[in-house]
């Protein structure tokens, strides 16, 4: 029972890294320390900029995320999952180097989305620039209406919750970064979304669903809840 290894493809950012670990721990279902999953982490914070490599103005982050992906198949993991929504746009090329399957965090996102709110129409993304600029949600919910901020919002109060002086990847984790998403949910909620989901893992650690008068959905919880299913990826 509970005999599987997981992998975490880490350090994007390492606080998320770490809140993904311990979704995973708290989606399993366990009365003591031995029915936990072993759970193998390379939280590899040199891993380059996701955002700026897909604008073209940082290095491509691909070969240490293959190094880090090569770790945990040296530790013979059976699934792994990537704790960053803005790396899923390499996920296909560092899953061609590894055995084991990479869980898809979109795929995952959307199979639930399906399950629990087929009939919302319209949902509204806070995520990095980079990640939107993927056109991942579109490419995965192209049976939706996906609603982003305005470049207004997404520069002054997105990007700066993630990215800014004070920001969440700075360490903080209140205070502005939580007012500036609460303000980029609002617009999104004005212009008729249904549903939110926090697209980047950064957003999770500060704005939570009992912020926001509709269903706030974070992609990690959904992926720590697939990823401990018994039925799911059964050693051979």
């Amino acid at each position: 029972m509970n005999d599987k290894i997981i992998g975490i493809l880490g350090g994007m950012g390492p606080e998320a890294t770490a809140e993904c670990y311990m979704k995973i721990i708290r989606a399993t279902n366990a009365s003591k320390d031995q029915e936990h999953y072993r759970v193998i982490i390379d939280s590899n914070a040199k891993i380059p900029d996701r955002t700026e490599a897909i604008s073209g103005k940082g290095k491509n982050p691909v070969p240490e995320m293959v190094h880090a992906a090569k770790n945990l198949e040296k530790l013979d993991v059976d699934v792994a999952c990537i704790p960053c929504m803005t790396a899923h746009y390499f996920i296909e090329e560092v899953q061609k180097s590894v055995s084991f399957p990479l869980l898809n965090a979109f795929l995952e996102l959307k199979k639930f989305i399906q399950d629990h709110y087929p009939t919302v129409p319209k949902i509204g993304v806070l995520a990095t620039t980079g990640t939107l600029e993927t056109g991942l949600f579109q490419k995965y919910f192209d049976h939706l209406e996906v609603i982003a901020p305005t470049p207004y919002t997404q520069n002054e109060k997105v990007m700066r919750a993630i990215y800014g002086e004070n920001g969440i990847k700075s360490g903080n984790t209140d205070g502005e970064p939580l007012q500036l998403l609460k303000d980029a949910s609002q617009e999104l909620l004005d212009n008729g979304a249904e549903l939110i989901i926090s697209g980047c893992t950064e957003i999770g650690l500060v704005l939570k669903p009992y912020h926001l008068p509709v269903p706030l959905i974070d992609p990690m919880e959904v992926v720590a809840n697939v990823v401990v299913k018994e039925t799911v990826y059964q050693k051979s």
